[in-house]
């Protein structure tokens, strides 16, 4: 696809900028990680270019001065927050998070848990870490947090909290999601650092939205438009402004929280080494775009995933009318039509011709191709197979799949998994492409092409299953949905097409 992002030059700068921050506080920095530092799919979809294992790429640039402290809020564990893009659990995100960085060759041994209460779920996931050979350390509830500054940093304070051994220059603290506690845990680490005599900063991650970009550039607006459930708002950074009369971008979280953040740091260390939120961020993707309108684009396409992906959420009971209607006025105000997006259009339209549901990939080329549920397929597998094959220059009418291999998997389906519906959903059509694919010349010419796919736009004309959902992902498709059932059922499972 087209590129408006030099990755390369990212993780050069980026790990410069780092480098820099940790000089300037006499060797020692805790880097809080916002947003996702492993998998960080939004920032490639919306700078493309930028590939998902970036940041994890530039920090092991600096691997041997790198350790990870990973935070867990305990009323997450406790009350099974999970982590929407994977399906899992806060405390088994924060495991995975630590497989993750040892395969990359970092050092990490140790979880926060914060807001400790001795919940029993939090008790448990205690016991488990130490099982597993992980360090676990509790930070407790303060009264008072965030504004009684003077409560806070004290011996009642953060002085009650659990001390975590570091011994490397570069301390990344990282979560498994918002809310988790990360700045808190880096205060309460300078506070204890500084009793014990050890020059040591403070210093944020966060790759949106971009200060350098315009408030109303649409890689800032798609920020806003992923965090609609966490009412972020951008802003004017009025801080920096007034200290270097220089306008710069941020949300509006980090402004409400900078004045007692300053407080704090000038408790800890005498004075704070800061004049504004956005002074904090050592973030440099704003001067790595090398195509602006590539770039922006992308950016309003996301804005436009996002808008359908809150239809869907709020159908399905997980968004309200309100962040609906916040999306919408963002997008009025950008100019922001989901037509803009033409797979969207065109699969309406053939939904509407047609009376089945549908759905559709745009290839890089900007050529349209659909796919119907039928007896056989569902709309998914139809247009995957029809893609691969218009990629590959087959003939659209070729069959690419035996009936000896189809006939066996329905008659499993139906007879001894007891499934009421002998439609192949694009997992099972794949495994039966890959076995025709042994002995047909024709199926693995379009098998091959499958990576083709990766980074297109698609949409269907109803709600997929999420099984379905997550093997288009995994395919790279972006992938949109109406918010309809194909059938008038209260209960949708995982298979409801």
């Amino acid at each position: 696809m087209t590129v408006g992002f030099d990755n390369e030059k990212y993780i050069s700068v980026q790990s410069e900028r780092i480098k820099e921050r940790i000089d300037k506080f006499g060797g020692k920095l805790y880097l809080e990680f916002g947003g996702k530092l492993f998998d960080d799919y939004h920032a490639s979809r919306v700078l493309p270019g930028f590939r998902p294992d970036s940041k994890i790429r530039m920090l092991m640039q600096m691997r041997d001065s790198v350790e990870a402290i990973v935070v867990v809020n305990a009323d997450d564990v406790a009350m099974n927050r999970m982590r929407g893009d994977l399906g899992i659990t806060y405390d088994m995100e924060a495991l995975r998070m630590i497989d993750s960085f040892r395969e990359m060759g970092m050092f990490v041994e140790s979880v926060v848990m914060t807001h400790y209460a001795k919940q029993p779920a939090a008790v448990a996931f205690e016991r488990r870490l130490k099982a597993l050979g992980v360090k676990a350390y509790r930070h407790y509830p303060i009264e008072g947090y965030p504004l009684d500054v003077e409560g806070i940093v004290s011996e009642g304070g953060f002085g009650r909290n659990e001390f975590v051994k570091t011994s490397r220059p570069l301390v990344v603290v990282a979560a498994p999601g918002s809310g988790s506690g990360k700045m808190a845990v880096c205060l309460s680490q300078l506070y204890h650092e500084n009793k014990r005599g050890v020059s040591a900063g403070y210093a944020k991650f966060e790759t949106f939205p971009v200060w350098s970009l315009p408030i109303k550039h649409p890689v800032n607006l798609a920020y806003e438009a992923a965090t609609m459930d966490l009412g972020d708002v951008n802003m004017i950074d009025p801080f920096h402004l007034e200290a270097y009369k220089e306008s710069a971008v941020n949300y509006n979280r980090d402004i409400e929280i900078f004045p007692v953040l300053n407080s704090m740091l000038e408790r800890i260390l005498g004075e704070s080494p800061y004049r504004s939120p956005t002074d904090m961020s050592v973030n440099m993707a704003g001067f790595c775009i090398t195509d602006d309108g590539t770039v922006s684009k992308a950016a309003r396409l996301e804005v436009i995933r996002r808008y359908y992906g809150l239809l869907k959420e709020r159908k399905q009971g997980g968004a309200s009318d309100e962040m609906v209607s916040r999306m919408e006025l963002l997008m009025r105000n950008a100019g922001i039509s989901p037509n803009e997006r033409g797979v969207i259009p065109a699969v309406m339209g053939r939904a509407a011709e047609i009376g089945v549901p549908v759905a559709g990939i745009e290839l890089e080329d900007g050529t349209i191709i659909t796919g119907k549920s039928s007896d056989l397929l569902d709309a998914s597998s139809a247009v995957i197979l029809n893609a691969i094959k218009a990629v590959a220059g087959l003939d659209d009418g070729m069959l690419l799949i035996s009936p000896t291999i189809l006939e066996p998997i329905r008659d499993l389906k139906t007879k001894d998994l007891g499934f009421r519906n002998t439609k192949l959903h694009a997992d099972e059509m794949l495994i039966a492409l890959s076995i025709s694919a042994q002995t047909d010349p024709s199926a693995r010419a379009a098998l091959e092409r499958l990576p083709w796919l990766r980074g297109c736009e698609m949409h269907s004309s109803v709600i997929l299953s999420s099984v379905e959902d997550s093997t288009l992902k995994r395919l790279g498709l972006h992938i949109t949905c109406e918010p309809a059932y194909q059938n008038n059922s209260l209960y949708q499972g995982q298979r409801v097409m």
